[in-house]
């Protein structure tokens, strides 16, 4: 309802109809592609359990309530201009948006979201529009509130917010502008926005107060589920950061401190030129529970193991520090591989938080130059020699943790001054296949490495070959690799 017009207030100038239907096009337009957004956005994954879709389609659903909003507005605006209730029954058809869900309001109940007021203070006479009284849940038959009646359907916490904006338009003249909850006779909350404006006498007093109202519930949720799921994503980024640091931390605390070459044992008849690097993901920043480690044992024994607990981030690195720790001290206590493969199976078996894993642990004999190992559903040792490199044959074990009072076998292959060892585990290859097929692929190419392998001087030399050749490439999941060279 537009305000009275006294003659000292003329009338705005009438904007032009065609540049108002232009507007009416562009927003159906933009209408339209954002439907679009949100249907691919409802394809894109499960809106449950990934944050960062929800955020964005509760963007998409806010923007959908604005521009539902200002269709209404455009189509009111074009009513109003003249001619343009002549020129409706004339007008095509108007085109049909794309479905999508929600579907669009139809246009009637965007029109209904919207109401006018004109209190004259004057006369007494109050106008409210159909629109507003369907807004308010009132009967027409009861007639209007007055301005002192109308914070009787006003929500009490937001009473004295709209005492004092209708107080600063009749006593010091400034325009109506704001929100407030209305509570409707069948106990519904709604949230509307009033805009208004007196309307002067010749003396300057406030004659009329004319206000437009505006149901913006549906807004002000969408708003609200955008704050919601930004804050739900904001924390679970914050979480999922301080969680990556300490698996980090931990990962850095628990893998051996050394870098560069080392050799075991010390002082003995034959070293092992050892050296050994971890490999991130390409793909995720998460931390894996993959390790790699080197151990002197008390009767001149080294101690050789890799291995990969399932999962990420701090379960996975706190998991992989209980097993390497648990594999360092029984290694200590004398124990030989295939009992450290029954023992790490009952320990993951056994844990508060159960978990699968697997490994491949070896010892090194410098006195007969004799390698005991045992694996559980790991890649085998690839041991290259006179540059040329085969897989060792596997002994049986089963993946730890899957299966309660598991066997381990042992084998012993006896080394040659020069030979060198390579451990890793399965991540190293990208997984372009499964199964053996993948295990193959990797094995075929780190055997290929033969000839430069035997042109390296030193492990450390070997493993940055490893890393030249899997260090960049697109791997679905974190890798270690530990390199053993014989000495002469």
């Amino acid at each position: 309802m537009p305000p009275p017009l006294y003659a000292d207030h003329p009338a705005d100038r009438t904007p032009e109809r065609d540049a108002v239907e232009a507007l009416i096009s562009q927003a159906r337009t933009l209408r339209g592609g954002l439907d679009a957004v949100r249907r691919e956005s409802s394809v894109a994954g499960d809106l449950a359990a990934d944050p960062q879709l929800r955020w964005q389609r509760a963007l998409c659903d806010l923007a959908v309530h604005h521009l539902d909003d200002l269709g209404g507005h455009l189509d009111q605006l074009r009513e109003g201009l003249p001619g343009a209730l002549a020129d409706a029954a004339e007008a095509p058809a108007e085109p049909v948006a794309a479905p999508a869900e929600p579907a669009a309001p139809e246009r009637g109940a965007l029109l209904r979201r919207v109401g006018s007021a004109e209190w004259n203070l004057l006369t007494d006479d109050v106008t409210w529009s159909d629109e507003l009284f369907a807004m308010f849940g009132q009967d027409p038959a009861d007639g209007p509130l007055t301005l002192d009646e109308l914070p009787s359907l006003v929500h009490h916490e937001d009473q004295e917010k709209l005492a004092v904006m209708v107080t600063d338009c009749l006593v010091d003249g400034r325009p109506i502008d704001g929100e407030f909850r209305i509570v409707r006779t069948d106990a519904g909350v709604r949230t509307v926005h009033m805009v208004g404006e007196p309307v002067l006498d010749s003396d300057g007093g406030t004659a009329c107060v004319w206000t437009v109202l505006r149901d913006v519930s549906e807004l002000r949720r969408s708003q609200s589920a955008v704050r919601e799921t930004g804050d739900s994503l904001r924390r679970q980024r914050h979480i999922a950061q301080t969680e990556h640091r300490l698996a980090v931390e931990l990962q850095e605390a628990v893998l051996p401190p050394w870098r560069g070459s080392l050799r075991f044992p010390q002082g003995g008849p034959v070293t092992l030129d050892l050296a050994g690097r971890y490999l991130p993901a390409a793909t995720s920043a998460l931390i894996g529970g993959d390790w790699y480690d080197a151990l002197q044992l008390p009767d001149g024994r080294t101690l050789l193991s890799v291995g990969d607990l399932t999962g990420h981030g701090v379960a996975a690195t706190s998991g992989m520090a209980m097993v390497l720790g648990a594999l360092r001290g029984m290694a200590m206590a004398g124990h030989r591989p295939g009992q450290l493969m029954g023992f790490l199976n009952q320990l993951l078996d056994t844990a508060s938080q159960p978990a699968l894993g697997s490994a491949l642990c070896a010892q090194f004999d410098p006195a007969t130059r004799e390698l005991e190992w045992a694996q559980a559903a790991h890649p085998a040792p690839l041991l290259f020699r006179g540059g040329t490199g085969r897989a060792l044959d596997p002994p049986e074990g089963m993946l730890l943790g899957a299966t309660t009072g598991a066997s381990y076998g042992q084998r012993t292959e006896r080394l040659e001054p020069g030979d060198l060892l390579v451990l890793h585990t399965d991540g190293l290859v990208p997984r372009h296949t499964h199964g053996p097929e993948s295990t193959h692929e990797g094995t075929e190419r780190l055997l290929a490495l033969a000839p430069r392998f035997g042109a390296a001087r030193s492990a450390q030399d070997s493993v940055r070959i490893v890393v030249e050749e899997f260090g960049i490439t697109e791997r679905e999941d974190d890798a270690c690799v530990l390199i053993a060279r014989v000495g002469d």
